[in-house]
């Protein structure tokens, strides 16, 4: 074990309940795929309707995104997460009581608001406490954790399908979502937070919870402190040299993920296995609960071996994955699902497309958009960001249904397999290998015009 976490083991206590926010996440935005077919009867929605009601949460989540840049500045990471977390404990109960769709889409886009807090604050504050040798590994932590919230959303939707209540699919996140605020209560803030606000010794009591040495703390304060020389006011960071690629790079980056069609197999898993020949509202979603366990069961992968095998090595992998399997799959609905092998065939096409993508385009663009930028305009890089993000996956996530009736099955498929290919180039050209390197150094290569490939060397 590194020198930089030997007896740490608050290093880890710390990085499991910042990552708390995306078990949160994983919930509010995965309830919707079994609760969806329920809302829409309950209601007569059409599919115009449907599409608004899975849009709300997103645009909500652009909201909260900008909104978390500004109060993560002023007022600190730690105060960011926990404020998603009281939104989190409110817009569940309020989902679950909605009288009709007006209220329950107003109520989707609050909770939405909470998602954007947490998609941009947990990562940002993970990324900025933890040492760079587990670095990779706890913000992987905080997408493992998404994925387990889409698990058990999955296991809570299918637990109420046979009654179809979906009120309750929606008011049992209030649970985990209050024991998520009385554990973030108890985080430090960050300490590169600390330091941007010139509370010094603040910072260096939380670097030695996290730290082996004194003379370990000692480093990193001054390492920060001369970087912070360099820039004071937004107006600086817009001019630091290199940001505006860096910049570029990480909307790219999240533009990649979702436009690899995640988010339309997430929220409308249950429609495509209907596609696929599962007539029963129950194989639907078990169906779905298998794609969830792999969905989670894979990010473990990553937490384990993105700080040994590399970024890139892994995005390589899984792009791969992702692209043929739905390119195959697209194929497959030309052909025609005829018989129970291509069934579940389909679903094995499924599987190896989350697969891929949880092994690495789940987890990666969020650890590097964490490592890109300079600690002045970090805030501002992983919000543009993380707002490009929600801002894809509301295309992706808005458009789904209406492309399938447009073009058909094996159309759509095929476009996002195609998606994955042009992601595999990009991250070939421009995507720099992260591993083993301080945020700090990072910096120092970005600020000497080294170009974005080049900036973990």
């Amino acid at each position: 074990m590194s020198i930089e976490t030997k007896n740490k083991p608050y290093v880890y206590i710390v990085g499991f309940i910042a990552a708390l926010a995306g078990l949160l996440f994983g919930l509010d935005t995965g309830v919707i795929s079994g609760a969806l077919p329920f809302i829409k009867q309950h209601f007569q929605l059409s599919s115009a309707e449907s599409e608004q009601l899975v849009v709300s949460i997103l645009i909500g989540a652009i909201i909260g995104t900008i909104a978390s840049g500004y109060i993560s500045r002023l007022l600190g990471r730690h105060f960011a997460i926990s404020l998603s977390a009281v939104i989190f404990c409110i817009g569940s109960v309020l989902c679950a009581l909605a009288p009709n769709l007006f209220i329950l889409v107003t109520m989707r886009f609050v909770v939405g608001i909470a998602v954007g807090l947490a998609s941009f604050s947990a990562p940002l504050y993970l990324s900025e406490i933890a040492p760079k040798n587990v670095r990779g590994g706890l913000i992987a932590l905080y997408q493992f954790m998404i994925t387990l919230g889409i698990l058990v959303s999955y296991l809570s939707d299918t637990a109420f399908t046979p009654s179809g209540s979906w009120r309750w699919m929606f008011g049992v996140t209030f649970f985990p979502a209050f024991i998520m605020l009385l554990a973030v209560l108890k985080l430090p803030q960050s300490p590169r937070w600390l330091m941007l606000r010139g509370r010094i010794e603040e910072a260096r009591n939380v670097f030695r919870l996290v730290s082996s040495t004194e003379q370990d703390v000692n480093s990193k304060v001054a390492e920060i402190e001369e970087n912070l020389r360099k820039t004071h006011t937004i107006r600086d960071v817009l001019k630091i040299r290199g940001f505006t690629k860096v910049l570029i790079l990480g909307i790219v980056l999240q533009m990649i993920q979702q436009f690899s069609g995640i988010n339309a197999v997430i929220y409308y898993a249950p429609h495509i296995f209907s596609m696929a020949g599962f007539s029963s509202p129950m194989g639907q979603m078990w169906a779905t609960v298998i794609v969830g366990t792999v969905n989670m069961l894979t990010t473990v992968i990553a937490i384990f071996y993105v700080d040994k095998w590399g970024r890139k090595p892994i995005l390589y992998f899984g792009l791969t994955l992702t692209s043929l399997s739905l390119i195959l799959l697209g194929y497959l609905f030309h052909l025609g699902i005829h018989t129970e092998f291509s069934q579940y065939f389909a679903v094995a096409l499924v599987l190896v497309f989350i697969f891929g993508f949880a092994i690495s385009l789940g987890p990666i663009p969020w650890i590097l958009c964490a490592e890109i930028y300079p600690l002045q305009g970090r805030d501002i890089g992983l919000g543009v960001a993380t707002t490009a993000n929600w801002v894809s996956d509301a295309i992706v996530s808005g458009t789904f249904l209406t492309l399938l009736t447009t073009f058909g099955a094996s159309e759509t498929f095929i476009m996002f397999g195609i998606c994955g290919v042009i992601g595999f180039m990009i991250v070939k050209q421009f995507v720099p290998e992260t591993k083993d390197f301080s945020l700090e150094r990072i910096e120092q290569n970005l600020v000497a015009g080294k170009r974005c490939r080049e900036l973990g060397r």
